[in-house]
This record gives structure tokens, C-alpha cells and sequence, in this order.
């Protein structure tokens, strides 16, 4: 068996699974992140959490100097944009493949926000990163997309729209349009997630440039939009359950007579849709990633609750009662299952990339979520009270994993597409069917035995 570090995050036979399929440098910079999170990181958590300020004049104009402390371990050490494959961006990638970062994230995942972005791996800046070694121009990559890979700024996704049925991106109805060298951009959106952050430069903005188009899925284009241009009204942060998510924050932003330079016109006009789903679906498995680890820190933080020896409920410990053994039973084998199909879709994107994966990504995107929710549930459960209080981060990290069933395509989304996926498969077994009822009928005549 394996003595790698990271199976003391996950179960040594998941590692026993892949560990074949991690080159020498995935198993070494593993090990390594595993060190990080442990001595760096996670000592960090409740300390990055208190140094953000609650005075809200100032609470998002400020920026942690403890980040910065940790980014800069991390660049030293070699976890740097480790979600960017060289396999697909030759010019700008790590040598690592999905599969080996989705370990990765989900180590990063017990951290929350941090140990993400700490190494430059959070979002919405690795979806935006992806767009831009993908789709932007030469002189988009030397504004947007260095900067972006250096960890000099951060940046937004503006598609979500207030008043809009977004899930069906072509209901997008921000006006795009272009006048002379330039481009008038007019909309309301909202969850703009890290465009209330100080350090956010850009936002990635999907828009509606040709609403006659005949095909709804190429009406839509994307533009690039400095934060600071004139016209960029941030009318507030919104907040999750409560949770506002600072500094990042998620926000609601009004696009009023906007003018940016034709040459921001990201790939052209009308490939919104298509720029769309590429960057979805690796964010989609990005976040089922680091679910998996969210789920682990709950099971930990649950597993040290019940074994507390001050705890005694009806003259037992808590993990005496056969209702705790069974939740904990239970979500042992539900993280371990989720994991595996999560394992699995990183591993077709590799093969078939994301557009080939999509089946695979969207039953992790289903699946793991909820699984999450119901894991950290239980350990809410366990805690009584305080589990709901801000003395744990249980309700803050239910809070954000309740997103992420509306984030990146709902649930009903992706569940359709599944049995959608599913129904092709029909014709053929019927045709399987008919045969093996003709080979059977040859095979019960020939041996003259009544059916």
C-alpha cells in the first residue's frame, strides 16, 4: 500500500485507483500541496476570517496581506495555476492532467476559499483564465490573461442576469452592440461573483449581440469590460443564507451606455454560446472537486464532535448512539462514491476533453453538491446549535454548497440532459432485444423446447 501523504485525505484504495496515473511530478507537487494546506493554510483560516473588516465603508475596499503572504509560499513552492492542464493550453499550462488535479482540488477544497487562492487555482478566475488561453487575442492574453496567471488581479463573470430566467443562457438579454470602433454594452445582472473585490480588473461579460439570429445559440457574444470603465455601477453585494462572502463577494452590477473598444470582442461575434460551454463544463467538475473535500473537513470536524469526551446525551457518548454511527457510516460511503465519478470525469476530460465529458461532468455536477449538503447536514446535526453558530464553519460551508446546486446549470439542467444522454440508448436496445429474441426462438426450436 501506498505511503503518498494525501492518503491521509482520502481513502487509500481511491488513491490505490489512479495512483498509477500520476506521473512523477503530480505524485511529488501532491505531496507537496498536502504540506502546504497542512502547516500554512489551514492555520491560516480563522485568521484570514478576522482580519476582514465588519465596518462596511471599508469591509470591500480592503485587501488581506495574509493571502498575499500565502501566495508567495506557494509560488516558491510550485503550486501555481495548478488547474491549467499544458495537455490542453500548451503556452500557458502545468504539466498536470485533469484527473491529477482533481486530487489536488480536492485537498484545496477543505479550505474553502483560501487554499484555492493561494495558489492561484479559485474561481471565477480559473473558468476566466481558461477563456482567455482558449479564446482571447494575443493582445487580450498580454492585458488580461498575464496578470490574471501572475495573480496581480482578480476578475468577474458577469452572466447572470436579475428579472431573467438565466439558467437558459439564451434567455441573456443584455444589449451588445457595436457603434463605429466601439462597443455600447446595456444590462442588469446580479451574483456577479468578484466584481465587489478590490483587486477585481475585468469583467468577462455575456451579452446579447444579434437577438434576430435565427439560431438561438448564436445570438449571444462576449466582451471584455474593465471594472473601473465609465458606466459600471456596482448597486450592492448580495448575500448567501445570510453570508455576504467578502472580499470577493457576489454582486449586483448595472451596465449603463458602457463603452469599451471593439478589440474587446472576445473570438467574435455570435461565439458567446460556444465560449460558454467550454469554460462551464471545466468549472463544473472544478467545484465538484473541491465539494468532495468540503464533505471531508465536515465528516473530521462531525467525527471530533461525537468522540468528545464531555459529550454525553442519555447517559452515553455521543458516538455510542446508533443514529451518529449510522450517519457517520453513511457518509463515509457517500463521499468515497461521489468521489469516484468525480475521479471518472476528470479523467474523460483528459481523454475526450470537456465538450466529449459532458454526461460525466454533469452527473458529478448533480451528484456531488447534494451529496456534500447531506454529509455537512450531519455534521451540523452533531454539533446541536453551535453547529448553525459562527463558532464552526459548518453553516457558512452549507451556505456555499447550497450555490453550487443553481451554480454552473441547476440541477434540473443537468438531470435532463442525463436522461436525455440515457434515451439515445433506446434504439439500440431495442434492436439488441429483437435479435436475441430471434436467436432464442432458433435455439428453443432447434432444441424443441416450449417458451
Amino acid at each position: 500500500m501506498s505511503t503518498h501523504p494525501v492518503t491521509e485525505y482520502i481513502s487509500p484504495s481511491a488513491w490505490a485507483l489512479v495512483e498509477d496515473k500520476f506521473s512523477p511530478f503530480a505524485k511529488e507537487t501532491l505531496a507537496k500541496l498536502c504540506a502546504f494546506m497542512k502547516e500554512e493554510v489551514i492555520p491560516a483560516q480563522r485568521v484570514y476570517a478576522a482580519q476582514i473588516p465588519t465596518d462596511p465603508s471599508i469591509r470591500w475596499k480592503t485587501h488581506i496581506p495574509l493571502i498575499e503572504e500565502l501566495k508567495t509560499k506557494a509560488k516558491k513552492l510550485g503550486l501555481w495555476n495548478l488547474f491549467l492542464s499544458k495537455a490542453h493550453y500548451p503556452q500557458w499550462g502545468t504539466d498536470l492532467t485533469n484527473l491529477e488535479y482533481a486530487v489536488m482540488a480536492e485537498i484545496m477544497g477543505r479550505t474553502g476559499q483560501l487554499g484555492p487562492e493561494s495558489t492561484n487555482c479559485s474561481a471565477p478566475d480559473t473558468g476566466n483564465m481558461e477563456v482567455l488561453a482558449r479564446y482571447g487575442s494575443p493582445e487580450q492574453q498580454k492585458k488580461w490573461l498575464h496578470p490574471l496567471l501572475k495573480g496581480e488581479i482578480r476578475s468577474a463573470f458577469a452572466m447572470t442576469e436579475k428579472g431573467v430566467a438565466s439558467s437558459d443562457a439564451t434567455n441573456i438579454g443584455t444589449s451588445i452592440r457595436q457603434e463605429g470602433n466601439e462597443i455600447v454594452i446595456n444590462g442588469h445582472k446580479w451574483w456577479i461573483s468578484g466584481a465587489t473585490d478590490v483587486r477585481c480588473a475585468v469583467h468577462i461579460l455575456v451579452g446579447k449581440s444579434d437577438p434576430n439570429n435565427k439560431s438561438r445559440y448564436l445570438q449571444q457574444s462576449i466582451v471584455l469590460v474593465p471594472a473601473n470603465t465609465p458606466g459600471v455601477k456596482i448597486v450592492r453585494p448580495m448575500t448567501v443564507l445570510g453570508y455576504d462572502d467578502a472580499p470577493e463577494g457576489h454582486a449586483e452590477v448595472i451596465y449603463d451606455n458602457v463603452r469599451v473598444p471593439l478589440s474587446n470582442l472576445v473570438a467574435g461575434w455570435g461565439r458567446g454560446f460556444e465560449i460558454l460551454q467550454g469554460r462551464l463544463g471545466p468549472g463544473r467538475i472544478h467545484h465538484c472537486m473541491r465539494s468532495i473535500g468540503a464533505a471531508e473537513a465536515a465528516l473530521e470536524l462531525m467525527l471530533q464532535r461525537v468522540t468528545d469526551p464531555k459529550r454525553k446525551t442519555f447517559g452515553k457518548f455521543l458516538h455510542e448512539h446508533g443514529t451518529i454511527i449510522s450517519d457517520i457510516g453513511r457518509s463515509r460511503a457517500e463521499i468515497d462514491a461521489a468521489r469516484l465519478l468525480v475521479l471518472s470525469a476528470a479523467h474523460q476530460i483528459d481523454k475526450v476533453r470537456a465538450k466529449g465529458a459532458m454526461k460525466d461532468i454533469g452527473m458529478a455536477k448533480y451528484i456531488v453538491p447534494t451529496m456534500a449538503l447531506s454529509v455537512v447536514d450531519r455534521a451540523i446535526q452533531s454539533y446541536g446549535a453551535e453547529g448553525l453558530s459562527q463558532d464552526t464553519p459548518l453553516a457558512k460551508t452549507w451556505a456555499n454548497l447550497r450555490t453550487l446546486r443553481f451554480a454552473d446549470g441547476p440541477d434540473e439542467v443537468h438531470v435532463q440532459q442525463i436522461g436525455k444522454a440515457e434515451l439515445k440508448r433506446a434504439e439500440k436496445l431495442h434492436e439488441d432485444t429483437k435479435r436475441i429474441k430471434k436467436a432464442e426462438a432458433s435455439l428453443a426450436a432447434r432444441t424443441k423446447t416450449k417458451l
